[in-house]
């Protein structure tokens, strides 16, 4: 199967076939270019919509990205800036390989070409003119025969006549000679020109015209290969993306699956409690007895400050329903008093760990600049040692300043702790008080308030200081009574306590609540006498008795 045996006489629609090759190979680079604008322009928006949604820096998005389901999606933005990154590598090898590489050798291509089908166009051209050679040199012999033929006629009719001379007759046969010796002439010649004709005819058919059309195939069939090959390619590049977007899409999930609403849940527990205790129920006031009306120790009325009872409007109590109030939205005193107790030292300590961090900052500047002045003194020509002191001396300066910020915070950090751990451990006489003084858990009243813009007070905290008989209780709280018992739990997951202070529990193991969680995440358990400890709240399902519970808040007010 050869162009130049089977197509020997279609010179014409074989130069028209290759440029429609050539066109088509144009035509698929076009589409490849397209191709890798496209993906920019994915990996552009996708890039740019990854950054549209990451949370800023110094804002409150930020602080929420400690919940995991915020965290999950901030990965997915992430793994999708990653995921627009291939979509980039895919442009680029694109490019490199197919396009580039496909116009250098369509450009060697149009060479090539254009070689072969001159040197074809030369064959043709030198048959042709063999071929005119050959027509003359017939041409030439058939007139030299006719003129021959003529001058024989002429001779044998003036041989003929009598009355011609004998020199005009041996003139006319002189001539006819010599016409006939043109015609043997001219037929010598034609017969060598036919048969060099017929070789050139036969070399050009047999020989030539094969071998170049034989060129311009393997031409074309290389045209082929190489535009199934880069259609391979343009199918690998895609390929060899797949694992690393299989790996994003991976994480993504991975991600997906890291989302525990449980820890979430507790999070938002530790943001946002108070440390308050719900309001007690409001006393009825009876306006029909015409005595003077008083306010009951355990209403949430803000009457108790004077001793006098506020106006009342369409007889509804204007008390201090401190959940509903609107909180105040300016800036709020320096040791946060305004804030709820579990919520104030959580703000105490993060101001504690920032100073501590800018007095690490301001030390490391002093300890390079102390660094600095030392290799001063020993090389002068570097620099003045001098120059340094200044700073040295403003450095100081900022770090005396924040020790004696953090010895403040450190302070009114103490002071919370302290109150809250005299909290519990007023929770764990509640117990033994319980027992003895039933009838004084009922009569407690809540003497705990916010002020009306939604901040925390504790003046009535020491009004209220919980009264024990002192008789019996001291001496059986000496002996160190264990906390009574106010739920079980179930263990959802298995938790190694290698922190003083823990208890390692089994998944699906069944131990007693003695302390409820206090919004630190921690839950205070029991194995039994002599093993008990705390373990992360998320780690349990707590089951508290609805009795024990009320009398153990009962009693928790009492101790405040």
């Amino acid at each position: 199967m050869s162009w130049g045996t089977e197509l020997w006489d279609q010179f014409d629609n074989l130069e028209k076939h290759t440029q429609w090759g050539i066109d088509v190979l144009e035509k698929f680079i076009k589409f490849v270019k397209e191709r890798t604008e496209i993906e920019l322009s994915y990996a552009k928006q996708l890039r740019n919509l990854s950054k549209k949604y990451q949370p800023k820096k110094n804002s409150k998005e930020e602080e929420e990205y400690r919940y995991t389901s915020a965290r999950a999606f901030l990965a997915t933005l992430n793994e999708m800036n990653d995921y627009a990154g291939q979509h980039e590598v895919i442009s680029e090898n694109m490019t490199s390989l197919i396009t580039g590489e496909l116009t250098r050798y369509v450009q060697e291509l149009k060479q090539e070409r254009k070689s072969h089908f001159h040197d074809g166009r030369k064959a043709q051209q030198h048959i042709e003119t063999c071929w005119k050679q050959l027509e003359a040199s017939k041409r030439r012999f058939e007139r030299d025969c006719k003129e021959a033929d003529r001058a024989q006629q002429y001779f044998e009719k003036m041989d003929a006549d009598i009355n011609v001379t004998k020199a005009d007759v041996e003139k006319a046969r002189q001539q006819a000679q010599l016409r006939h010796q043109m015609a043997e002439d001219s037929k010598a010649e034609y017969s060598s020109t036919l048969q060099k004709f017929n070789s050139e005819q036969h070399d050009h058919y047999y020989t030539h015209i094969p071998h170049i059309f034989q060129k311009i195939q393997e031409m074309e069939e290389r045209r082929i290969v190489r535009i199934g090959e880069s259609m391979k390619t343009f199918a690998e590049v895609d390929r060899q993306v797949i694992p690393i977007i299989g790996k994003c899409l991976d994480e993504i999930t991975k991600a997906a699956e890291s989302i525990d609403h449980k820890n979430d849940s507790q999070l938002v527990i530790e943001a946002f409690k108070s440390g308050f205790e719900p309001p007690g129920d409001v006393d009825f006031e009876d306006f029909t007895q015409p005595m003077k009306r008083t306010v009951s120790e355990s209403s949430l009325s803000n009457s108790r400050a004077d001793g006098k009872s506020e106006p009342k409007f369409g007889g509804k109590s204007k008390g201090k329903l401190w959940p509903f109030i609107k909180k105040n939205k300016g800036a709020g005193p320096e040791d946060f008093s305004n804030l709820p107790p579990e919520q104030r030292r959580k703000k105490l300590q993060q101001k504690v760990d920032e100073l501590n961090r800018d007095i690490q900052k301001e030390m490391d500047q002093r300890d390079a600049l102390t660094k600095m002045k030392d290799v001063y003194i020993k090389n002068p020509q570097m620099g003045d040692a001098a120059s340094v002191d200044h700073r040295l001396a403003e450095l100081g300066q900022n770090i005396e300043k924040l020790r004696l910020e953090v010895q403040k915070f450190e302070a009114w950090l103490a002071e919370v702790e302290g109150r809250l751990s005299m909290r519990s451990e007023a929770r764990r006489q509640s117990g033994l008080y319980e027992a003895q003084n039933p009838s004084a858990v009922n009569s407690c009243a809540q003497d705990r308030e916010s002020s009306p813009d939604g901040s925390y007070t504790e003046e009535q905290s020491q009004e209220t200081e919980m009264k024990v008989p002192a008789t019996d209780f001291d001496d059986e709280f000496d002996d160190e009574e264990p906390l009574p018992t106010i739920g079980t739990c179930k263990a959802l997951y298995t938790f190694e306590g290698q922190n003083e202070g823990t208890i390692s529990v089994a998944e699906g193991e069944m131990l007693y609540v003695i302390e409820e969680d206090k919004g630190d995440g921690w839950t205070r358990i029991r194995r039994n006498e002599d093993e008990e400890g705390y373990v992360p709240t998320s780690y349990v399902e707590v089951y508290l008795d609805k009795n024990a519970k009320d009398v153990y808040k009962s009693l928790e007010k009492i101790s405040e």
